[in-house]
């Protein structure tokens, strides 16, 4: 997979999660992929101050990215 390939299919798995993040008042943002096996996103709006974010974004994130990219090793929050 190229490094494009695995960007447009990072933001189709975001776009996957996106309405339901938003349901909640949040949001993600695609900030960086880098070597084709980190992704780092940025959680926004009510998912900030979210008690359950880090589980959000290993179960739900993560799991969907690497659905989309299994090369995926992490996904880390940076917000």
């Amino acid at each position: 997979m190229t490094t494009e390939e695995v960007r447009t299919n990072v933001e189709k798995a975001l776009e996957e999660i996106r309405p339901f993040l938003q349901s909640d008042g949040g949001d993600i943002s695609l900030v960086s992929i880098d070597n084709d096996t980190s992704v780092k996103v940025k959680l926004e709006g009510a998912c900030v101050g979210c008690s359950v974010n880090q589980m959000t974004l290993k179960s739900g994130v993560e799991m969907t990215i690497k659905k989309y990219v299994p090369q995926i090793e992490e996904v880390i929050n940076i917000g």
